[in-house]
Parts: structure tokens; sequence; C-alpha cells
């Protein structure tokens, strides 16, 4: 719902600031007063593209701002997050037209790029008047419109899931058939390098390994030499480390005799005695082991000068060659396989063509169904909103196709193009007039006539349609009378589902509003200045009067206006 929309400066605008309610707000005004501007305005907010033409003379900047209640709006909320945009539950769109030329647009404070707020937009407002933002002129909607009649949602999610799965395996079909021609280029590269590397085979950490062992062999003399001076003079000097301890312990035996208090020391001797001789044995068992190979060192040498030419080629380590050797070996296989594996792929997804077919023919019988009803339907809605001699088509067709197209899946054993949303175009046909041919909605020269079609469609599919809010500019035009009654009360129901704005010329339809605003134009210091104003009780019966009998008031047109608004 949008609460509020501020303007400033903006062609005829100097500041307004609106509070728009639920249900249904009017807004009536004398031609040229600046009706058509606001709708311009908001078109700004659900990402038109905007002119520099559009400043106030004198600013340097039109500033437009809506405030969107889309507390319970999860599409909004799904569309912020996936844009990484702060959700509030009051939503802020914010643009700016600078005379520089500069345009920017934030949402709720954030800066963002046009088609953002313009993607926005299409999940706020549905704006129906002379502009581009009217999803019934887009035949791509139809086929929405028709699903959300016939409550379609699953066997369409059904299908979409289904005909994802099949564009994944042909992508992955095709990437296979490219790659076919690039493996068979390097598969001589990829039989050299299995074989290099096979040749070494270098185990993970074995280059370390090899580095350590190759550290204590080159150094084996000096660990001799080493161990053979410490082993000497813990054991084999003289006098050596175990005699001199020896010599201690038996005059701290003498000691202890005398005073037991060397008791302690003596054993701690003992203790130290225990020590060196394991040290000394281990030394001594260590110098047996040295035994120095040259061959042995040699071929160490030529190992880790293998595993380095390896790391150099592939990497910089084992565990880069042992990963390269993984997938060059799948890739060599593969290339040996590709008959095989692209067989494989085209019956899998012949299978998948065929399980989606089922789908999107359930889906297309389900629409088949529905557009009778629809057809119904709006022709009733249309004879009562002035249109009685129109002819409503509901146009699916299905395009067959080469079943060797990616977008096509099999139905009956015949192949169909196929989109994301089945195998069915749909295009909505009309004839307003007794003895025409339906032609394609788009090219409805009417605005009126379109507007009275939105609203027809709108009414039937009111309960379905998931814009909270819905704009109407004119939707009076043609429309006089007892019609313009029956126009009325269709809006009246449609804003039990939906906030409506509406801009009218008719008291019938004026009479009808939950919240009722008049826009103006004054000359102030000169200018044409437009302001808007919600409107009093009194003050509505008034604005309802004038559209009945013009400016002059008479008792008449007052009691009319009285009982429109009564009886609404």
């Amino acid at each position: 719902m949008l609460k509020s929309l501020e303007i400033k400066d903006y062609a005829l605008i100097d500041h307004i600031n609106v509070e728009f309610g639920k249900g249904l707000n009017i807004i009536t005004g004398e031609t040229g007063a600046g009706k058509s501007i606001l709708i311009d305005a908001m078109s700004l907010l659900l990402g038109e593209r905007a002119s520099t033409e559009v400043v106030r003379k004198g600013a340097q900047k039109s500033f437009v701002e809506g405030i969107f209640d889309v507390e319970l709006n999860k599409k909004v909320k799904s569309f912020l997050d996936e844009n990484e945009i702060d959700f509030q539950p009051e939503l802020i769109i914010r643009r700016e037209i600078s005379l520089k030329g500069s345009n920017r647009c934030f949402v709720n404070d954030s800066p963002v790029a046009l088609n953002i707020v313009k993607e926005l937009g299409d999940l706020l407002v549905d704006l129906h008047g002379q502009h581009e933002h009217q999803s019934l002129l887009r035949t791509e909607t139809h086929i929405d419109f028709l699903d959300e009649f016939g409550g379609n949602e699953k066997l369409l999610n059904d299908y979409k899931n289904q005909y994802k799965e099949l564009l994944s395996r042909q992508n992955e079909l095709k990437e296979l058939r490219s790659k076919e021609e690039s493996l068979k280029e390097k598969k001589e590269i990829y039989n050299f390098q299995i074989k290099e590397i096979d040749a070494v085979n270098p185990q993970q950490d074995e280059d370390e390994l090899i580095a350590n062992e190759l550290n204590i062999l080159e150094n084996s003399e000096k660990l001799l030499e080493l161990t053979d001076d410490v082993y000497n003079k813990l054991y084999d000097g003289d006098p050596s480390v175990i005699d001199l301890l020896g010599d201690t312990k038996h005059k701290l035996n003498q000691l202890s005799n005398i005073d037991k208090t060397f008791l302690e020391s003596e054993g701690e001797c003992d203790s130290a005695l225990a020590i060196v001789k394991e040290l000394a044995n281990a030394l001594r068992n260590y110098k047996s082991r040295i035994d120095v190979d040259p061959k042995e060192v040699e071929a160490k040498r030529e190992r880790i000068g293998s595993i380095n030419l390896l790391k150099k080629k592939y990497g910089g380590s084992i565990a880069k060659i042992i990963e390269h050797r993984e997938k060059i070996g799948k890739e060599f296989e593969l290339a040996d396989n590709f008959s095989e594996a692209i067989s494989k792929l085209q019956k899998d997804i012949l299978l998948i063509k065929k399980s989606t077919g089922e789908s999107a023919e359930k889906l297309s019988s389900a629409r088949k169904k529905q557009a009778g009803k629809v057809e119904t339907e709006v022709k009733k809605v249309l004879a009562q909103l002035g249109i009685p001699d129109a002819i409503f088509k509901v146009n699916l067709k299905q395009n067959e196709s080469d079943l060797n197209n990616n977008h096509s899946v099999l139905v009956k054993d015949k192949s169909y193009i196929c989109t994301e949303t089945g195998i069915d175009e749909v295009e909505f046909y009309i004839s307003t007039n007794a003895g025409e041919d339906v032609k394609p909605l788009v090219k409805v020269a009417s605005g009126g006539e379109i507007s009275r079609i939105m609203l027809s469609l709108k009414t039937i599919l009111a309960k379905s349609d998931k814009l909270p809010l819905l704009i109407f500019d004119e939707i009076d035009t043609g429309v006089s009378g007892r019609i313009a009654q029956k126009v009325g009360a269709a809006l009246k129901d449609l804003a039990s589902f939906h906030q409506i704005i509406s801009i009218t010329h008719l008291p019938q339809i004026a009479g009808m509003a939950d919240n009722h605003f008049s826009v103006e134009k004054k000359q102030i210091d000169h200018r044409a200045v437009s302001s808007i104003k919600k409107l009093s009780n009194d003050e509505r019966i008034n604005e309802v009067a004038k559209l009945i009998s013009g400016e002059e008031l008479s008792k008449a047109s007052i009691e009319s206006a009285k009982q429109l608004i009564l009886n609404k």
C-alpha cells in the first residue's frame, strides 16, 4: 500500500506531501490542474525514465518520494534480500532528477540502479492510463493473468522444476561436446604428463621425508665425530663422567655413614649415574648404526631431484602434482569415452523431455479449461462497464518444433517449443464493437477501453492478483450516466482487495471514494502552482456537486452529491 507521496519542484508542483489511505482513493480536479502530473511523478517511482524538463523553473533538481507499507509483502522482501538491500516494513523509494543530468535512485536510502527501481515498481503497482507501465499491454503478462485466475501455481511450479533440469542437462551436453574437440587436441599432452608423473609416482610429504634423511646422511661424519666425543667424555675418557660420579658416590656413602643427612644426596648421585649410563648406551647404539652408503645417498638425491622437477612443472608441491594427475586422468578417460558419455546424456535428456512434456500438457489442459471461463466473465463485466457488444478471447497456441531444439519438449510423440511458462503462448484478443473481428488487445487504441478492460479483468482476478496498488488514470473516458455508476461500483468492489488510486471526472465514481483528494492550480507570485488536498466530508459534497453542475453550485446538485456519497 502507498502510504504517502512527496513531490518537490516537479513541473507545476512546488512542494506537496499527500497521504493516501486504504480502499478507494479518488482524485478530482479541473482539466489542466495537474492531476496527470501526479501520475507522471508516480511513474518515476515505478522506474520510468525522466527528463530534466520536469525540473521546476528556478530549481536545481526535482524530488519524488513514495513510502509503501510492505510488511506482509513476501515478494518485495525476497527481492530486497536478493539485491542486498535492507528490508523495512516501510519501503522508501526516492528519485532525484537534476538539471545537471544526473538521475539518482534510492531504495531505503541505499543508492540503486534504475532497473532495480523498475523491477521493484512492478511488484508494487499496476498503473493504468496513458503510460507504458501497464501490465495488460505487455503480451507476456497475459499468461500470468490466466494462471492466476486458474490457480495454476502448483502445476506451474512442477513444470518449472523439470524445465530447469532439462536446461541444466542440455547445457551439460553442450559443454561436453565443446570439450570433446578441445580434449582431442590435449590428449597427447595429457598422456605425456600422466606417464611423466606416474614414472616418479610421488607420495604425499615424501619430499620432506627424503630431505630429512639426506640431511642426516650428508652429515654422517660430523654425527660420528660428535657422538664419539660425547660418548668418550661420558664413559671411555680418563677420567670419564661415569668414573667421577662413581668416586663421588663413594665419598657420599662415607659421609652418610657419619651424618644421615647425606643419604638423600647419595640417592641423587645414584640417579645421575643411571642417567649417564643410559645416555652412554644410547650414543653407543647410535654410533653403531652410522653406516653411510654412497649409492643410497645418490639414489635419494636423484629421487628428490625428480620430485622437485615435477613440483616446478605442476604447481609447486606434491599435493598440487597429485591434484593435477587426478584432473588430467579424468579428462584423459573422458576423451577416450566421449561417445558413450554423450549417448548416455542424450538418452537422459530425451527422458526429461518426455516428463517435462507431460507436466506441460497438464498445465496446458488446465489453461484451456480456464480460458473459456475468463472469456465469459470478462464479457459479462465489460457489458456492465459500458461495452455491451464486447467479445473477449483468450488465444492459446503451441508451436511445433524440431526435437533437437534445446527449448522443446515431447508431448504425445510431438515436439513443441517450450519456455519457463510451458508450451503455451497466451494472448488476449478483443472486439469492442458489434460486427468487428477480434484483434490483439495490445493494439486497442482507446485509453478508456483499455482501462475498462483492465478493470473487468481485475474484477474477476481480484482475489488472485498479487499487486497491492492499482492506479487508474481517467478510467471514465467515454463513460457517462448509468454506466459510470457501474464503473464506480466495480472500482469500489476492487478496492476490497487492493488499494486503488483513481483519477476521475465523473460524480458517480467520485461519490464512491473512501478518501477523496482535490487537485487545483493557482497563480502564486505570477507563477502557476499545482497543489492537492484531502477533502473533509463537507468539502467532498461540494466537490462532487461541482462535477455534477460545474462551478455554480445549486441546491439540487448538492443534494445529488449527498445521495451519491451516502449510497456508495
